[in-house]
């Protein structure tokens, strides 16, 4: 079971859990590919906690969400003719328009080289410092190590380790599972 704030949301539909403040991102993007950059965010504008009451106030939203993310020059660029780095900015960007209070990342860098990786961690701070909680399912280490405070390893749905990145990291159970290495005893 999943609880939220007190309340069990196993079973929330997307609208439910968004109305909440919870938002996430997919691994493989899914931009609605013939629509633009903006027409891409102004949908979600009308969801989430403060969500818009028109279709201006939806479009003015998008503009600010698009300016905080780094995509506003690309705001008349259909979706499908954007790389993956700025896909992935762009469902960060459709999920920061419901207005989250809390953010589930879900392997945000994947596909990114170390430059774009790099500005996918600055982007993803960001929103961090403008109040919202990240939840990051993330494989590349050096993302986890500069974004997260604390990390929870699961394997095959069960946690195997808890704590700071630098201890999740050193744990030989974590190694073993991860990196295929086994302590040697003594």
């Amino acid at each position: 079971m999943i609880f939220y704030r007190g309340k069990e949301i196993t079973n929330c539909k997307p609208y439910e859990y968004t109305a909440m403040g919870i938002a996430r991102t997919f691994q493989i993007m899914k931009p609605l590919g013939n629509l633009t950059v903006l027409d891409n965010i102004v949908p979600s504008a009308f969801f989430g906690r403060r969500h818009a009451r028109n279709l201006a106030e939806a479009r003015e939203i998008a503009k600010e969400i698009l300016e905080f993310t780094g995509l506003y020059a690309k705001k008349d660029v259909l979706a499908k003719e954007m790389g993956t780095p700025d896909q992935k900015r762009l469902e960060m960007a459709r999920a920061l328009a419901t207005k989250p209070e809390m953010l589930f990342l879900d392997e945000a860098m994947a596909g990114l080289n170390p430059t774009e990786t790099d500005q996918a961690i600055e982007l993803i701070n960001k929103i961090n410092q403008s109040g919202v909680t990240i939840f990051l399912i993330e494989h590349i280490m050096r993302a986890v190590v500069s974004l997260c405070g604390k990390v929870i390893v699961l394997h095959h749905g069960e946690k195997i380790a808890e704590g700071t990145p630098q201890q999740v990291m050193n744990d030989p159970y974590v190694e073993e599972v991860y990196l295929g290495k086994k302590k040697e005893n003594g």
